[in-house]
């Protein structure tokens, strides 16, 4: 026999089972039932209607299936004879389940740890409820309890397995920890509860932060351990991951200081020199110690400001300017300059000219200059026969505060230029007559007959003068030394030679272009210097003026008597001379042997001759 029982059933209800069948009568046939000995039920023997006896099954405590979900018992019907006879049936009783069982959490609270790098969907956890019952009030569905709107929108849970899933990325710096409840419902309604704690582990996913609290962006050069910036580093990170280093580049003459907590300074090591560098770029690199690390830099621009630390420098320290004689007026003869290290008006230079160490010297009659560019003027004319060189300082002054300035020496030298004629010392020219040589027939072919002496007082080869003869009387008589200006005779002389010449010189110099001057001679030729004197010859008379010529005549007459004697007393000293000098040498009239000046006589512009002639009459 099967019996489904409900576990909910009370104690005390009444089963009936099958009844026994006897075909004795009387006291053989069927008189009571027993059941196997159990704690749960017993049976009672009872009479129906027909006077048959029949069994009921009566529970005795309450059934639990979660327990004992069967029960097999053996039911015996006992007769009255002698010996008894028995018959037995199995009773299997099925207790059936009620949803008397609240689904349970095995593990409840759960405590998981999820990285914060977590893709969404990944699996957090699968919680696990149990409920004893069976079917489908053992059936258990999850869900989430009271989750806030973060919870929902950060996990889901899978509502046949349990599996809990990311919807969305964590951020740790955020959330640290969710709290999330849960519950489990069976299929009878009734719910179990339970709790899981989510903790973020956190990563190095942030970089460090610099902020800046004060920037200096100028610093004046050669100031000691200047502030630059004031400024705090930090990482949203935590443990090793949110500690963080700061550093500099090491080549630059600033250093960082840390102050406290996470505030940084950042100061000059040394004064700095803006005409070394005038601009500096400092990149400050934070890096945290996660693995991998992370690093931030923020670069800061710093422009070091200029004083006034350095003086004007001269390009050169001395200048050598030439410029030609007889220039124009307000002439450009150079340009001075100067550099200044610094800037702006720091390093805006005036120049000027200085007092020259000569106080003769009228500088500011010569020279002028430009003071923003430091162009040099002559004023005037320059003289190089007067002034061939002179020697100035000028000065360069910054604008700074204080001023600064230096000065360089200026030489200027004045190129001759042939702006003089050469000019005549012997024979001297004047308006008179020209001057008479007189010249002995006797005389032997070289004879000197004169030097022609000139000066020029140019210099160089403006001064170098050459001589050559122009006109004569005679051209084949005489010679002119074109170095030195001796005037020679080029042959011997004959009888039918006229007594009187007339020779024309030229004395040039060697200047571009060049200059002349002329020189006129008489030559008077005697016999011997025994011979009375002879009248001067006539001069050309000038067309220009008309004189009487008797006049002139009784002039020559008077002064050839007038010097009469005077002219036997030289004549008698210049033969015993000539004669203890033949005895010598050539004979006649002689002249030193010695050296001869070059291709050209040189002068100086004095005016004195650089060799010395001495001639013996």
């Amino acid at each position: 026999m099967l019996l489904n029982i409900p576990e909910n059933s009370q104690p005390g209800t009444l089963f009936p089972l099958n009844l026994a069948q006897d075909l004795d009568v009387g006291s053989n046939g069927l008189q009571q039932y027993t059941v196997t000995p159990n704690s749960h039920f017993h049976v009672l023997t009872r009479n129906n209607s027909e006077g048959k006896k029949y069994p009921e099954l009566v529970q005795d405590r309450a059934l639990d299936r979660e327990e004992q979900a069967e029960l097999s018992l053996t039911l015996t019907a006992l007769d009255g004879g002698s010996p008894p006879r028995s018959g037995t049936a199995l009773v299997r009783i099925l207790i059936v389940d009620v949803n008397d069982n609240a689904p349970e959490f095995v593990n409840s609270p759960y405590e998981v740890q999820v990285l914060e790098s977590s893709p969404p969907g990944s699996p957090v956890l699968t919680v696990l409820a149990q409920d004893a019952d069976t079917g489908n009030f053992g059936r258990v569905s999850y869900g989430l309890v009271q989750a806030s709107d973060e919870i929902q929108k950060t996990f889901s849970i899978n509502k046949v397995t349990g599996e809990i899933r990311l919807k969305k990325e964590l951020d740790f710096e955020k959330i640290k920890s969710y709290h999330v409840k849960i519950e489990a419902t069976d299929g009878g309604g009734l719910t179990g509860k339970g709790s899981v704690l989510i903790e973020v582990v956190d990563v190095n996913d942030n970089a460090p932060e610099l902020t800046i609290s004060s920037l200096t962006s100028s610093v004046p050069e050669n100031a000691p351990e200047t502030i630059i910036s004031i400024f705090r580093v930090g990482d949203r990170d935590s443990g090793e991951n949110g500690k963080v280093v700061c550093s500099i580049p090491e080549n630059l003459p600033f250093i960082l200081k840390s102050t406290f907590k996470n505030f940084y300074t950042l100061v000059t090591e040394s004064p700095l020199d803006r005409e070394s560098t005038a601009e500096y770029n400092i990149t400050i690199t934070v890096s945290d110690l996660g693995t991998p690390r992370l690093t931030t830099q923020h670069t800061i621009m710093v422009q070091v400001s200029d004083i006034n630390d350095n003086a004007p420098a001269f390009t050169q320290t001395s200048y050598t300017m030439f410029v030609r004689e007889n220039n124009s007026p307000a002439l450009h003869i150079g340009t001075i300059s100067a550099t200044d290290s610094d800037s702006g008006s720091n390093a805006h230079i005036t120049y000027s000219l200085l007092l020259p160490q000569d106080p003769q010297l009228d500088l500011a009659s010569l020279i002028s200059i430009n003071p923003d560019n430091g162009q040099l003027f002559a004023l005037r004319a320059l003289d190089y026969e007067n002034l061939q060189t002179f020697e100035f300082c000028v000065g360069a002054t910054d604008g700074g505060s204080p001023v600064l300035s230096s000065q360089a020496l200026v030489r200027v030298v004045v190129l001759d230029d042939n702006d003089n004629v050469p000019f005549v010392l012997y024979p001297l020219q004047n308006a008179s007559a020209p001057y008479t040589e007189l010249l002995p027939r006797a005389a032997e072919s070289g004879y000197l007959v004169t030097k022609v002496v000139a000066v020029d007082r140019d210099s160089g080869q403006n001064a170098w003068l050459s001589f050559q003869l122009l006109k004569a009387t005679e051209p084949g008589l005489f010679s002119v030394w074109a170095h030195n200006g001796e005037v020679r005779t080029a042959r011997l002389l004959s009888e039918r030679d006229v007594p009187k010449h007339r020779l024309v010189l030229l004395v040039k110099d060697n200047g571009d272009p060049p200059r002349s001057a002329s020189v006129t001679l008489q030559v008077l030729l005697v016999d011997g210097f025994s011979q009375p004197y002879l009248p001067l010859p006539e001069v050309a008379s000038d067309p220009t003026q008309v004189e009487d010529a008797l006049t002139v005549y009784l002039v020559i007459a008077l002064a050839s008597v007038s010097s009469l004697f005077l002219l036997s007393v030289v004549l008698f000293v210049g033969v015993k001379l000539c004669r203890r000098a033949r005895a010598a040498s050539l004979g006649g009239c002689s002249v030193p042997e010695g050296h001869f000046p070059g291709h050209l006589v040189d002068v100086s512009g004095t005016g004195t001759l650089s060799h010395n002639y001495q001639y013996e009459v």
